[in-house]
């Protein structure tokens, strides 16, 4: 079993900064790619960035040039750093881990969720 552990949301005003922090721990073989996704009242989870073990990343265009998105591979973490944020981003941010266990099988891995709100 592989828990996901999440730190860092928080109330923050227009145009402000916040780091999101997401350890994995527990039975890890492999951890391909992390990501952290988004969920606002009324919508349906949306991706907001993601790296694979390699490091290349991805962002959603609403985000783009504003987010960045990290990893520690030696401590299964993966970080994100919002700034100039702005009321639309406000959310429940959850991270996630594709995996690979020893024998091969893939299995996804989520955060309990981390309350973003950005004031105006």
């Amino acid at each position: 079993q592989v828990q996901m552990v999440e730190s860092g949301g928080g109330l923050v005003q227009a145009g402000g900064s916040l780091r999101l922090s997401c350890a994995a721990s527990g039975r890890i073989f492999s951890i391909n790619a992390m990501g952290w996704y988004r969920q606002a009242p009324g919508k349906q989870r949306e991706l907001v960035a993601i790296i694979t073990s390699g490091g290349s990343t991805n962002y959603a265009d609403s985000v783009k040039g504003r987010f960045t998105i990290s990893r520690d591979n030696a401590k299964n973490a993966t970080y994100l750093q919002m700034d100039s944020l702005k009321p639309e981003d406000t959310a429940v941010y959850y991270c996630n881990a594709d995996t690979t266990n020893v024998v091969g099988r893939q299995y996804d891995y989520w955060g309990q969720g981390t309350q973003v709100t950005v004031s105006s």
